[in-house]
């Protein structure tokens, strides 16, 4: 027997897809001991959006948070999300950034770094996989999932054996849009299977509809790990809940050995929390709504949403197909990247504009304009010369990894941030996250209430990795 291990994603990407990651630590503390003692493979618990949160609406130190929940699990290895060079912020950090964060988070008690690049641009990852092996954590390389005439399973499988060659410990198949059907999903975990020597997991949302029956058939194909959310926090444009899939499963030869009683205890508690963040209206409705045009259009669930808010803020609603059948247009333009944080809003926004102009490429974001030239890694595909020419004219497109062009930047943040910070990890807290951090620092040094509560209420949406926020569009 070979039982499929179970990790759990209501404390990230849970409440990050369903409740724009909202979930205090208060309310996370309580639960904590008896998902410990669940039978998790791991609890996702940290990176994606939670950092950004934790200081932007929640007045929380997010490094605080996790030596919190570290110390009350004691027997379940905890996991983050990192965007590699990126971080958990929207842009390239210097190495000696990203090997730092890396260095304090493991030392505050992540195990596992699941660590990812939105145009699976390997160089993109090579500083925090090796940061993360220093560190005596395990590296989880995941790749985003995506199809197009170039992402066939070829491409994945020498992806993961590049992955695994370069110090992969593992490798999870990111479907970030919910978009991996269940034949195809077989097919690909059958290849990685034979193609690698280490566990591959599976992450994919349940927006479109079929992700339940994607995970039976990855189980059948051999997938070692799967990830679901705890059922208050699950299904929607989050993951399948974790005691359906738990229960099914346990029906045949690979049932994972899971405290399904637990499992109950623990949705009792989340349920009424799910239920205050319905009655506030941070839970929308429409993230529980099944939307099948996820598969047609590979534009994750978050994104659709988004799309529809630009168009609304323009009075232009009625042009919401043509920009749902211009992003294809413009994603093969631009070389196919997978539509993930941050290429799913630039290829959103210029998708917009593309329609709201009547011309296409009249106006361009500077992130497009910067994507192009290479500053984000090399695009899947390559971009034709005439698309290049209409976005950057003559410009230089850069082809080193992006990141060998800034120089290390952390000492600098030392002296920016000053006495406000009392430690490095509050020193890579305003690294990414300058004027929030700051102003969280500030606060807590004189800590003004009105501003705690209006944060704490506010319906705003900031996402990161599977949702969508806007980008900075300047012409």
């Amino acid at each position: 027997m070979n039982p499929v291990k179970i990790t759990e994603t209501s404390l990230r990407d849970g409440h990050q897809s369903l409740i724009a990651t909202r979930l205090t630590t208060e309310e996370i503390l309580p639960i904590l001991e008896k998902m410990d003692k669940v039978g998790y493979y791991s609890l996702e618990v940290w990176g994606g959006a939670t950092f950004d949160a934790c200081l932007r609406f929640l007045n929380e130190d997010p490094w605080e948070r996790l030596r919190k929940i570290r110390k009350i699990v004691k027997n379940t290895k905890l996991q983050m999300l990192l965007r590699g060079q990126n971080l958990l912020g929207y842009k390239h950090y210097p190495d000696d950034v990203v090997e730092a964060f890396i260095k304090k988070s493991v030392e505050n008690g992540i195990d596992i770094i699941r660590v990812f690049d939105a145009l699976n641009d390997v160089r993109n990852l090579e500083t925090s996989i090796k940061a993360i092996k220093k560190a005596g954590a395990h590296c989880q390389c995941a790749i985003s999932y995506t199809t197009s005439k170039i992402h066939t399973i070829d491409y994945f499988v020498e992806l993961s054996k590049k992955m695994e060659s370069v110090g992969a410990d593992s490798i999870c198949i990111k479907d970030m849009a919910g978009i991996l059907t269940p034949f195809s999903a077989y097919e690909l975990v059958k290849r990685l299977k034979e193609a690698v020597d280490i566990p591959l997991e599976l992450h994919t949302h349940s927006t479109s509809g079929i992700a339940s029956m994607t995970y039976l058939k990855a189980v059948d194909a051999g997938i070692d790990i799967i990830d679901t959310a705890i059922s208050p926090f699950g299904e929607g444009t989050s993951q399948p809940s974790t005691e359906s899939m738990a229960l099914t499963l346990k029906e045949g030869n690979r049932g994972p050995e899971l405290n399904t009683d637990l499992l109950g205890e623990i949705a009792d508690y989340f349920k009424p929390i799910k239920e205050k963040y319905r009655e506030s209206g941070i839970l929308n409705p429409k993230v529980m709504d099944v939307e099948p045009k996820t598969i047609k259009y590979q534009v994750p669930g978050g994104m659709l949403s988004n799309l529809l808010s630009q168009l609304k803020a323009q009075r232009a609603e009625d042009k919401y197909e043509d920009v749902l059948k211009e992003i294809p247009r413009v994603r093969e333009d631009l070389g196919f990247p997978p539509l993930v944080t941050p290429l799913s809003q630039m290829v959103g926004t210029q998708a917009v504009f593309n329609i709201l102009a009547g011309e296409r490429y009249k106006m361009v974001p500077k992130e497009i304009k910067e994507y192009v030239r290479g500053l984000y890694g090399t695009s899947p595909a390559p971009i034709s010369d005439e698309i290049k020419k209409k976005i950057i004219g003559d410009e230089e497109v850069i082809t080193v990894r992006p990141a060998d062009l800034l120089q290390p930047e952390l000492e600098n943040y030392k002296k920016e941030v000053g006495d406000l910070a009392n430690s490095l990890e509050d020193v890579l807290s305003y690294a990414l996250f300058p004027q929030v951090a700051k102003k969280f620092f500030e606060n807590r040094l004189n800590p003004k209430t009105e501003d705690i509560n209006e944060a704490k209420n506010s319906n705003e949406v900031k996402d990161n990795s599977e949702k969508v926020q806007y980008i900075t569009v300047t012409m």
